[in-house]
């Protein structure tokens, strides 16, 4: 099996909840057909993000006979993707794949943005639950969760940890481990996951978080070890892995699971045939094969569980190679 087959093959594991089903009338809308999808992602090619959008676009492009195009826009934590969206026309062409960051707790980690994800972005349907694996590389003499809090208690200020991004789940959860250790660890930000286990492997870096689809092969052949997952059940592709509460760290900031959705600029509303006021929307996965009751229920903005954890001071890192 290659590399690329095998990482369809997590995908499929991960995300097989997400299905391609037609929204209201907007796939009866004909212009689509010959006009491209644009689909922003706002992280480098390679990542976790970026595979499971080009299978949704291939299925699509299957489904509704119509190109579909991965536009890959990555740095500034999402922001540089989430303002390419939302600065797109209102064609009802251009959504943006985005994640918990993008959508959600930017906007706590930074006092001025240039968009607002809560009044300009419109979710559309959340494609699938993300929770993310803590990883470290095979050379750290930490074995297990435990021992690695103490061996970065240990070595307080010396120690550096890379995520596929300032502000994203990964480095959030990383800085939560850090200040529980009191271990003034360094954060090394980068422009998608790809880039961040690529550093791991060339022992740059030697702690991350990512996702299960990036950093499996890896587990797997023994140059990246898997101490614990978010959440509070077990990943599957994982069984072996513990989650942070079973390990022995029942903090709510590592209980939380990210997401990631699909979203449209705000201006561009779903409309009927008979009316035309609005652009139309071409048909975008929904996901569980059954569409949210509002745009709303698809992914909460509001929520008193991430915000204690996206303060303004983490909006900080060290740049990695290639950003």
């Amino acid at each position: 099996m290659t590399h690329s087959m095998n990482r369809r093959h997590l995908l499929a594991l991960s995300a097989s909840a997400a299905t391609l089903a037609p929204m209201g009338a907007w796939a009866q809308q004909a212009s689509f057909a010959k006009r491209p999808v644009r689909v922003v992602v706002p992280f480098a090619a390679g990542g976790a993000t970026d595979v499971i959008a080009r299978v949704l676009g291939e299925r699509m492009a299957k489904t509704f006979g119509q190109a579909v195009v991965i536009d890959n826009k990555p740095g500034a934590a999402g922001l540089i993707g989430g303002e390419a969206v939302v600065k797109s026309p209102a064609d009802g062409l251009t959504a943006l794949l985005g994640t918990t960051t993008t959508m959600l707790t930017n906007k706590y980690l930074y006092k001025k943005t240039s968009y607002d994800p809560q009044t300009e972005l419109l979710p559309l349907v959340r494609v699938c639950t993300a929770p993310i694996c803590l990883v470290v590389t095979s050379d750290v003499p930490a074995k297990d969760l435990k021992e690695f809090m103490a061996w970065i208690k240990a070595n307080k200020g010396k120690l550096s940890y890379g995520s596929y991004g300032i502000g994203s789940h990964g480095q959030l959860a990383c800085a939560t481990l850090s200040d529980v250790a009191d271990a003034d660890m360094t954060h090394v930000a980068y422009k998608g996951e790809a880039l961040m286990v690529q550093d791991m492997l060339g022992g740059n870096v030697k702690i991350g978080m990512g996702s299960m689809i990036t950093l499996k092969p890896h587990i797997d052949s023994g140059r990246l070890r898997a101490l614990a997952v978010t959440g509070d059940r077990r990943v599957p592709l994982l069984p072996q892995v513990p989650t942070f509460g079973e390990a022995g760290y029942k903090n709510e900031a590592l209980a939380l699971v990210g997401w990631l959705a699909i979203a449209a600029p705000r201006r561009c509303r779903p409309t009927s045939p008979s009316n035309g006021r609005r652009p139309p929307m071409p048909p975008w996965p929904a996901a569980r094969a059954r569409p949210a009751s509002s745009p709303r229920a698809l992914c909460p903005w509001t929520t008193t569980r991430w915000r204690p954890l996206a303060r303004p001071g983490r909006a900080k890192a060290r740049s990695g190679a290639g950003c």
